[in-house]
């Protein structure tokens, strides 16, 4: 979807402000599935885009592994198989709680700027520029 955004000439999406103003929300994997097992939070990862029809879901911990995590952290994408995979998301049901976000990613310091001057200090996790989350 960044990338749609990127590029910012896809029909079906009004947005056009470009990928600055976006900003991403990093948690821990364990903090978040420790946390979704104590409150029976249900979630779910995928093996590729949750939109898709053809997209497969799992549930339990122990097929994390099944993510093509290579394909995740690739910088060159252009290959299908790598494509596919880099999609894979994790999805929380209804609820995420703000304690669990340790960091948030800002494309430049401008927007650190404003998300600084939105939060409130003693609640607020670390804000990095984070270019290379972007393209």
């Amino acid at each position: 979807m960044l990338y749609i955004i990127y590029q910012g000439n896809h029909p079906e999406i009004a947005y056009r402000d470009g990928q600055e103003p976006i900003i991403h929300l990093e948690a821990d994997l364990d903090d978040v599935l420790t946390w979704a097992s104590r409150v029976s939070s249900r979630w779910a990862f995928t093996l590729s885009n949750a939109g898709a029809a053809y997209t497969e879901f799992r549930s339990t911990q122990d097929l994390l592994d099944e993510i093509d995590w290579e394909a995740v952290a690739a910088r060159d994408w252009r290959a299908s198989e790598v494509k596919e995979g880099k999609q894979a998301e994790f999805l929380v049901h209804q609820l995420f709680p703000w304690e669990l976000v340790e960091r948030i990613g800002v494309f430049s310091a401008n927007v650190r700027a404003q998300v600084r001057g939105i939060l409130d200090a003693t609640q607020r996790p670390v804000i990095e520029i984070m270019k290379d989350w972007y393209y």
